[in-house]
């Protein structure tokens, strides 16, 4: 099942880190902020990641929850977590069933072969489990201030 915006998301459940367990229904009565992002540890992911990090408590006081998702397993993700000291939860989407829900799976040119990657994209979610607003292949500068002011809106219109 494949999300649309201004629609309740689909059922899902996955894992974060700190032993966290996310679904459709776990954060209703807050606004969701889930970024999906290639992989731990690389340039541009590091660079996003610091970014929620260093707007974390502006995220919360405009009363959104940050979660990052990537294929990454639980270890990678506790590892980043703890290196970058990143104060929200990383979700272990090894299967791909939330990147394939939220249609981030894309086919990339990487050295010259096809690969599958995972397209940077942000999903934001308001308190009432609906899809407000999505942001696909997009660039990291920039990204995070945007989401924050999109969250903020949000907040300002329940």
């Amino acid at each position: 099942m494949a999300i649309v915006v201004n629609k309740p998301l689909p059922e899902f459940e996955a894992n974060a880190t700190g032993g966290i367990k996310v679904t459709n229904t776990s954060h209703l009565g807050q606004i969701l902020v889930l970024y999906f992002y290639p992989k731990d540890n690389t340039p541009g992911c590091t660079t996003e990641a610091m970014q929620f990090r260093d707007k974390y408590k502006d995220f919360v006081k405009a009363g959104a929850v940050v979660f990052g998702v990537s294929r990454d397993n639980m270890k990678s993700h506790e590892d980043f977590k703890t290196k970058l000291e990143l104060p929200f939860e990383l979700i272990a989407d090894t299967e791909e069933k939330m990147c394939h829900m939220f249609g981030v799976v894309k086919n990339k040119i990487m050295y010259g072969k096809k690969v599958k990657g995972i397209e940077r994209s942000t999903f934001l979610v308001g308190a009432d489990g609906i899809l407000k607003q999505e942001w696909r292949g997009l660039k990291v500068p920039g990204h995070v201030d945007e989401v924050l002011k999109a969250v903020k809106l949000l907040k300002k219109a329940a």
